[in-house]
């Protein structure tokens, strides 16, 4: 498989699809408006422990303003300049139970631009993303996309930039107001990089997942676990828990 990377020399292009984004849901009806907020703990096999957040902001009916981040640093990321993540976006509802939601983050740390082998700079990486989330009295869903790739060209010398696709896709059932089980899969794989020629999977999970949730919203609580398909792994194990407001 070919490498799939990008590397821009100039930060002010990411400044400006971000000013973009934003300006987009700026004429939402002030009166309809709402916000919400939900934060995160996380843990897995991989990546460690990394704390996330995510709101939302605007017309329900319509297109909500949305920003994320993700702190990477709290656990693996700390080797990699204490990477952190950030970005904004925009929520579509696309029928009654799905809404799908583009964004665009940036990644600052180490581990894009010189393959963790450099101090951390501030634009280590462009993150353009999708999720799509199901939900209806049954089933539950998500799925996600992301290409994590260098903006900048730090390396030193024998080194190399760094460029993964991350994403998942999970789907479940509603067994009570407070009870879901479903089946969680998930690939990361470094697609390429300045001296990178062929992609390598880092993991690729399967497995199941248990979740519980309050039943009028707010906290909860997943468990996921299973095996990693790549030559040489044996199992992973993923616990999420959080609350929305």
């Amino acid at each position: 498989m070919k490498n799939t990377t990008l590397t821009v020399s100039k930060t002010g292009v990411l400044f400006a699809l971000l000013l973009a984004l934003g300006l987009s849901t700026s004429k939402l009806k002030a009166q309809e408006k709402s916000f919400d907020f939900g934060v995160t703990l996380n843990s897995d096999t991989f990546f460690g422990f990394y704390p996330t957040f995510q709101g939302s902001y605007g017309d329900p009916e319509k297109v909500l303003l949305t920003f994320y981040g993700i702190h990477w640093g709290g656990g693996t990321g700390a080797a990699w300049g204490n990477w952190t993540e950030f970005g904004i976006g925009a929520s579509f509802s696309a029928g009654d139970y799905l809404t799908i939601n583009p964004q665009l983050g940036i990644v600052s740390g180490s581990l894009l631009s010189s393959g963790a082998l450099e101090p951390s700079i501030f634009g280590d990486g462009i993150v353009p993303n999708l999720t799509a989330n199901l939900a209806s009295d049954l089933l539950e869903g998500q799925l996600y996309f992301g290409l994590y790739a260098p903006l900048q060209d730090k390396a030193p010398m024998g080194g190399t930039t760094l460029a993964y696709i991350h994403y998942w896709l999970n789907t479940g059932i509603k067994a009570s107001d407070v009870v879901s089980i479903g089946a969680h899969f998930e690939h990361l794989i470094n697609s390429g990089g300045s001296k990178v020629e062929t992609s390598t999977d880092v993991y690729q999970w399967i497995g199941p997942y248990i979740q519980f949730t309050h039943p009028n919203g707010g906290p909860f609580a997943r468990f996921t676990f299973g095996t990693d398909m790549v030559d040489g792994a044996e199992s992973f194990f993923k616990l999420t828990t959080g609350f929305s407001f």
